[in-house]
């Protein structure tokens, strides 16, 4: 791993009117790894989250990608930075065909310029075959080849959830950022998922996962943040978080004996029918 942290992030805070959501948060993700993102509901992990990738914008807050000082006050502008995301709800373009979908996200990395679309020149014409290359190179990674021409809307939960990663991966990103992506996923498509998490990590890519599903965050992850009420309450790898006291107290409560909890597997409260605050629910 590089001495250098692929992203930096340090001395967060957001305030919603009378609502602190995040009070000097901040966390450090070396190239490579896969960091996760939990905590209870109203914890503030999803305004984190979209403040990294620009969704929102801090009050305050430092932010270094690979090194360099960045300022996430746009999507667009972060996307460019490197960072690319999913979302919660899924956020497909639902009558477009699957490979436009990752045409689309590929075009932030293009270079020639509107005359010479208006054109179609040459240079333009090259450009456009390499995209639909690539875009369908990314669809065979995540098993989507075979439904290229079909429209997004047609696609099972679980495809969706594939084609919308793949069109993250399209933008050729440093970190790619997931919000939530196994939620409203039955144990099949888990499964898949996690498999298609580790054939991306072992691409050399580094990724952030924010994820309800805390079992899923510690068999996947290398490193853990947990915040709480809008607080880092603790960070490292998911033994060490798993059996932080701050941690079991924040997700069942002070009210209770000592938890001696099993290799990889904490005990999940959240109620997928209830709303969160900071985010959508499928």
């Amino acid at each position: 791993m590089s001495p250098t942290p692929l992203l930096q992030v340090s001395e967060v805070s957001k305030r919603f009117g009378g609502v602190q959501a995040l009070q000097g948060v901040g966390l450090s993700i070396q190239r490579g790894e896969v960091h996760g993102l939990i905590g209870p509901n109203g914890a503030g992990k999803t305004t984190f989250f979209n403040v990294i990738t620009g969704l929102v914008a801090a009050d305050h807050g430092h932010f270094h990608l690979a090194g360099q000082r960045y300022k996430p006050s746009a999507v667009h502008r972060v996307a460019r930075a490197g960072i690319a995301r999913t979302f919660q709800n899924i956020r497909l373009f639902s009558e477009m065909s699957v490979l436009d979908n990752v045409r689309v996200g590929r075009h932030v990395r293009t270079r020639v310029g509107w005359w010479q679309a208006v054109f179609r020149t040459s240079a333009f014409q090259r450009e456009e075959a390499a995209i639909t290359r690539d875009a369908m190179a990314l669809l065979d990674f995540v098993g989507l080849s075979d439904q290229a021409e079909r429209m997004a809307r047609t696609l099972s939960y679980g495809d969706q959830r594939r084609l919308e990663i793949a069109r993250a991966l399209a933008t050729e990103p440093q970190l790619l950022a997931l919000d939530e992506p196994a939620a409203g996923m039955n144990a099949t498509e888990k499964v898949a998922l996690r498999e298609l998490i580790e054939r991306i990590r072992a691409q050399g890519r580094t990724i952030l996962l924010i994820e309800h599903d805390v079992k899923l965050v510690m068999g996947l992850c290398d490193q853990v943040t947990v915040l709480d009420q809008g607080q880092l309450i603790a960070q490292g790898r998911p033994e060490q978080v798993q059996a932080d006291a701050r941690v079991i107290e924040a997700y069942l409560g002070s009210a209770h004996q000592a938890y001696e909890l099993p290799h990889e597997e904490v005990v999940d409260t959240h109620d997928p029918d209830a709303d969160d605050e900071e985010g959508d629910r499928p």
